[in-house]
Order: structure tokens, then C-alpha cells, then sequence
């Protein structure tokens, strides 16, 4: 859905879209745009966008007759009204809303950062360190929308232009010096970011992934360097050398590049000091400085989103110790490797991981630290590609030690067939475990767990939260697990449960 969004004055498309070819006048200048056929008002200026509520250029009468006066289309139409032509009427909206905001963006250092894996987390790392530096920051992410002052929750990860323009403009209005922004592949695709240009783009990887969405891995790709092309002239990109998808596009970057990794050789690494199942201590190391950095957050995967944000402090002129400091306060993340504690004596981590990917990097990075068994809870989200359903049985035969495979806290609409699908990727599906109903799977895999395990609860998180099914409120992943902690602690003395 595509809400109106209004300017304080009047503005000319012409002076925007110099390029566009107009019909009906020499030029359209207008106050509001509108971007859904059924919503415009009087006076919008109509954005014919071929969308999920429909394609625009079949529905144009609709915002004529709604009060629309002027239409931005790719093709002429038949109507009374000016039309302006443009090869792309997405790239074309999204930059007409941030014109329509008054470009909000150009008071504040911009950061950018998208990627298969690793967004949400590396774009509240950028935050947090922005934070320690005493700079007001504002934040768009998959966990929520911030202008510094105010947060609320978020219905996807990049918001549609209007929202998207409306909330760099609070930021603005609200004395935000930086915005950091996770940027999606479907944002991407769709033009979400047009009019933005970003002082900084970090890829954390390219791995594959959405390939339904985008038709290839190659234009998966290709999609995510987008980003790139909306750099200033003076920006500057992060690209992850450990990563080969990210390697691969760095030829073609026509920019200054910082890389990171802990492996291959880079401007700024890691090496673990020390890694334990509740925390980590790493050496970060950039040029002839380093310090130690201690995370309550587990993995490898961990300490390359720490050095993908440190790098865009490093360069925006932030101090080493400073950056460690805003590394060290993200104690967690809402289901990213979140760690459930009520005093057991084992490991209890609550994960959306929903692809195969995923959750082999959760699966590695418990191995690491468990002494005992990994023991994983998962499941195959209705909205991921069946493709993925038999590689994610493949990763739990070969990366844990007790593999439970369970359905959604919403069951699908053919649940049995999509279980089914994850054991092919089984060589010996037998030593599945399959529990359809979630709540239990997760309470029976914890009653299996010995002092010394680790138990992976995988796929959804903490969505169940705001789910809904017969007027009933459904519990999430992190719920269902402390809830059974809890009670377990209250049987067993030695038990203490805190968040």
C-alpha cells in the first residue's frame, strides 16, 4: 500500500525529471504524490507503479477520477490530464518522495548496508558505535524504525518511499547527524532507496539466497550492488574479503573499498582471543592499532558484522577505542543467536535462521563453543523456496548431533508436504525427529538436553509474537523456551531464571 505524501510547497517534476518526456504540458508541478490508484486525493500527482494492489497504468482513471491531476506513467495513456513518461515509475517515485520531504537525507551522513546475511545485526553495530561517539543517529532496520528519540516496530525491512522519506525527515527534524539504513534486495529491485545517495555502503556477504524473487544467483547480485551506485562522490564501500560473492563484485566498484576479514588478508581483521558459549574476546586490528573486544555475542559470523561496522567508524573519523566500546554494547539481538538464561547448565540460543545458509552458520558457531552435543530445533518457513527444504535437512543431519523437525508456530497449508521435503535432503532420514506441533518439539528437545549441550531453536524467532490464530495469541520461539525454563527452574533449586 502506497500512502500520499506531501510537501509544504509547490515543486516541479520537470526540474526532477528533466530527462521525462511530457504530454499534455511542458511541465507538472505539484505538492502531494500518490502512489495506489485508490488512495489518491485531490490534486496528487498519480505514480502508475505496476505493484501487488495492481499495475497503476490500467487503474489511472481510478486517481483521475479520485482527484489526481497529473499522472507520471512509462507509457502515454489516454487521458485529459499531463502525463509525464519515464523509463522507471519506481525509481521515479522514490525520488519525487524524498523531493517531496525537502531531501532530508542531505543533512546527515548516510549508511547503507545490505547483504544475504548479517544486515539487521552489522546496522545496529554501525549504531551503537555511532552512539559511543556522542552523534545523534537514526536507524532503519528489520528490527525497527528510530528517529533517536522515538522507535517503533517494523512491518519489513526497507519501508516504501513514503515511509521511507517521512522517517529520514523525522530524523532530520529531530538533529539526527547520521541515518543508517538496512537495505534489502527486494528494496533494492524495487527502488525503495532512489533519491538517496549514501557516505557509506557495506556488503556483509553475498551468499545465495531469494533466488524466487530475483530469477538467478547472477541477478541476485547484481541487485545487491545497486547500493553501490548511489554513493557520493566522496563515499566509500566495505566489502568482506573472507566472502567470496563479495570478492567477485569488487573489480567492478568504482570507489574507495575498506575490506575486513579474519581470514584472508584485509585493512582491518580479527583474531579470537578467547571464545566461551556465552561471550567472546577478539583482537580487532586496524593499521598499526588494535584492542580487545568482548561481545556477548557468539561466532564468526559475529565478529565480521563487528569489523564491517568498525571500518565505517574507522573511516568516518570515530577512534578505535570508541569503536570497541559501541561493539561492546549490543549484548544482544533479538533472534540472532539469542541466548535464553535461567541458570541451566546448558546452552539454549533462539535463531530465525530460515535458509540453509543460516543455519549452518549458527550450527558451526555452537560447535565451537559446546562441549557436549548441538541439539537443533528447525523448521521450513512457507514463505522460503521449496528448493531450500531438502538442503536444510542436509545441513541438521551433517552439523548436529540431534536433529527436531517441526512445523510453524502457523502451520503451512500443506505442512506434511513441506516436512517431507526437508527429509530428502536426509541420507538417513530416519534419524530425524519429527514433533509437527513447534510449542512441543521445543519442549522436548530441552527435556533431551545434558549439562554441557547447546540446543539451536531455529526458523522463526521471536515472530510468533503479534501471530494470530483463532483469536488466539501465539507464543514465540524465546517464550516457549523460558517458559520451560522457568518451570524447570522452579523444580530444580539450582536453578536461577533472569532475563
Amino acid at each position: 500500500m502506497q500512502p500520499t505524501l506531501e510537501s509544504a510547497g509547490r515543486v516541479s517534476l520537470r526540474e526532477l525529471i528533466p530527462q521525462g518526456r511530457f504530454f499534455g504540458s511542458n511541465d507538472i508541478q505539484f505538492e502531494s504524490c500518490c502512489g495506489d490508484a485508490l488512495r489518491c486525493e485531490s490534486g496528487d500527482l498519480f505514480v502508475a507503479i505496476d505493484g501487488q494492489d495492481g499495475d497503476g497504468h490500467t487503474l489511472y482513471r481510478e486517481a483521475v477520477q479520485r482527484g489526481a491531476t497529473a499522472i507520471i506513467a512509462e507509457r502515454p495513456l489516454p487521458t485529459n490530464v499531463p502525463v509525464c513518461v519515464v523509463p522507471d515509475t519506481r525509481e521515479a517515485y522514490g525520488s519525487i518522495c524524498q523531493l517531496l520531504a525537502g531531501r532530508p537525507a542531505d543533512s546527515m551522513h548516510v549508511v547503507g548496508v545490505t547483504g544475504t546475511n548479517g544486515k539487521t545485526t552489522t546496522s545496529m553495530l554501525i549504531a551503537s558505535i555511532l552512539d559511543a561517539s556522542k552523534s545523534r543517529v537514526g536507524v532503519i532496520s528489520t528490527i525497527g524504525r528510530s528517529d533517536s528519540t522515538h522507535t517503533k516496530p517494523a512491518a519489513r525491512t526497507t519501508p516504501v518511499p513514503p515511509e521511507m522519506a517521512s522517517w529520514l525527515k523525522r530524523m532530520s527534524s529531530n538533529g539526527c547527524s547520521h541515518a543508517v539504513l538496512e537495505v534489502s534486495s527486494h528494496a533494492l529491485s524495487q527502488h525503495y532507496t532512489a533519491g538517496l545517495q549514501f557516505d557509506a555502503a557495506v556488503l556483509t556477504n553475498l551468499r545465495r539466497d531469494h533466488v524466487d524473487l530475483h530469477g538467478s544467483v547472477m541477478n541476485y547480485r547484481k541487485t545487491k550492488a545497486r547500493l553501490f551506485e548511489q554513493l557520493k562522490p566522496n563515499g566509500f564501500c566495505v566489502l568482506n574479503a573472507d566472502d567470496a560473492g563479495s570478492q567477485a563484485i569488487l573489480p567492478n566498484l568504482d570507489a574507495p573499498v575498506i575490506t575486513v576479514g579474519q581470514r584472508e588478508p584485509a585493512e582491518i581483521t580479527a583474531t579470537v582471543i578467547e571464545r566461551h558459549s556465552s561471550e567472546q574476546t577478539f583482537l580487532l586490528m586496524a593499521g598499526n592499532e588494535s584492542v580487545p573486544v568482548r561481545t556477548q555475542m557468539i561466532g564468526d559470523h559475529h565478529i565480521s558484522n563487528c569489523l564491517e561496522a568498525a571500518a565505517v567508524g574507522l573511516v568516518l573519523g570515530i577512534d578505535l577505542a570508541t569503536v570497541a566500546r559501541g561493539l561492546e554494547a549490543i549484548e544482544r539481538m533479538p533472534s540472532r543467536m539469542e541466548r535464553v538464561e535461567c541458570g541451566q547448565r546448558f546452552g539454549v540460543y533462539v535463531d530465525s535462521a530460515d535458509n540453509p545458509d543460516r543455519l549452518a552458520i549458527a550450527l558451526k558457531a555452537l560447535r565451537k563453543v559446546t562441549s557436549g552435543r548441538v541439539l537443533c530445533v528447525f523448521g521450513t518457513p512457507e514463505y522460503r523456496p521449496a528448493d531450500d527444504r531438502p538442503m536444510m535437512g542436509r545441513v541438521v543431519e551433517r552439523a548436529a548431533d540431534l536433529g527436531v523437525l517441526t512445523g510453524g508456530h502457523i502451520p503451512h497449508a500443506e505442512p506434511l508436504q513441506a516436512l517431507h521435503d526437508v527429509l530428502d535432503g536426509y541420507d538417513r532420514p530416519a534419524r530425524a525427529h519429527l514433533i509437527p506441533t513447534r510449542s512441543q518439539a521445543i519442549e522436548w528437545t530441552l527435556e533431551q538436553a545434558m549439562p554441557g549441550d547447546s540446543v539451536l531453536i531455529a526458523g522463526e524467532g521471536r515472530l510468533g509474537i503479534a501471530s494470530e490464530l483463532n483469536s488466539r495469541v501465539l507464543p514465540c520461539d524465546y517464550d516457549i523456551a523460558r517458559g520451560w525454563l522457568h518451570e524447570t527452574a522452579r523444580a530444580e533449586p539450582t536453578y536461577s531464571c533472569f532475563n
